[in-house]
């Protein structure tokens, strides 16, 4: 996840405007022409699609640095993302009672390794291991060590392999052993947070759509959403615009277009939302010491909605 920063938006007169561009429609090559001159399509602007689209791209990289993916970044992506999602399997296989978090790291960087892909957290601005592994408390960064999971915990495991150039982010929260009560709640609700974001994803909606609905959800069930730590773009880098904070307003923000993949991954808090971040500089844990559970999938912005380009089961 990235460190939340300035975000750029576009003033009009006092009132935060969203700019939407190029309503996508479908139009058969033999039907009228939207643009409204009589003729059908074909004989019109169907060659004016393709300028659009470069302009679109040109547009978006100009005004919020975010890359629009075409389809082989898109191919690369979901390859990526096929390493993530069977590592989180064989880490799910493995979790129990009396493993340690390095021995979580150990797995993840080996099968990592063993399917031809690159672990981008280790050495990441000095990051030193190859998955980040956070329990109970811990919101994210966990560094793996000499910490024993116990009976009743929950740990989310974060990964991103590097495949052929690309990358792909995802994470799961999972239990060891048998769940206590507050731990089945926040783990449901988190899950349930980054569904809601996901079913905000299609075009002209816009990213303070998500974070509307995850912060909605979140607060509705008495939990509290994460700041401090928001998502991302993703693909060509580990981290790229745009951010993608999980609370907002309806309506606000860079509005979605074909093209964009980015990481929706909420950070769900069973108490307050006020963290502290550890000596190491990187864990981060609740203030309260309450628990805090985390999904996230890397998903692309489609004509007709969205798609997961790590897609475990919601």
């Amino acid at each position: 996840m990235a460190n939340q920063g300035q975000s750029r938006k576009t003033n009009y007169g006092g009132q935060t405007k969203v700019l939407l561009i190029n309503k996508v429609t479908k139009v058969g090559r033999n039907d009228l022409c939207p643009c409204g001159s009589g003729l059908k399509y074909k004989k019109c602007c169907i060659g004016k699609n393709e300028e659009q689209e470069g302009d679109m791209k040109d547009f978006y990289y100009r005004e919020y640095g975010i890359r629009l993916k075409g389809s082989k970044d898109i191919e690369g992506i979901k390859k990526a993302g096929r390493v993530a999602l069977e590592t989180l399997d064989l880490v799910e296989r493995k979790i129990r009672p009396g493993i340690t978090t390095d021995e979580i790291n150990t797995i993840v960087h080996d099968i990592t390794i063993k399917n031809g892909a690159i672990p981008a957290p280790l050495n990441y601005r000095g990051f030193p291991k190859s998955v980040c592994v956070s329990v109970n408390e811990v919101i994210c960064h966990g560094i793996p060590g000499n910490r024993v999971l116990n009976e009743g915990d929950i740990v989310n495991v974060d990964v991103t392999p590097i495949l052929d150039g690309y990358y792909a982010d995802a994470s799961e929260t999972f239990f060891v052993g048998r769940p206590g009560k507050d731990a089945r709640k926040i783990v449901r609700v988190a899950l349930e947070c980054l569904r809601r974001g996901i079913s905000m994803v299609r075009p002209e909606n816009t990213i303070g759509d998500m974070g509307w609905a995850i912060q909605r959800y979140a607060e509705g069930e008495g939990c509290s959403v994460v700041k401090e730590y928001v998502g991302h773009g993703v693909g060509l880098e580990f981290h790229e615009p745009p951010q993608v904070p999980h609370y907002g307003r309806k309506g606000e923000g860079i509005a979605l277009v074909p093209g964009m993949v980015f990481t929706i991954e909420p950070m769900i808090n069973l108490g307050k939302s006020k963290l502290n971040v550890l000596d190491d500089e990187w864990t981060a844990v609740t203030a309260d010491g309450s628990l805090s559970a985390q999904f996230e999938q890397t998903v692309l912005v489609t004509e007709g909605g969205c798609e997961s380009l790590t897609p475990f089961e919601l």
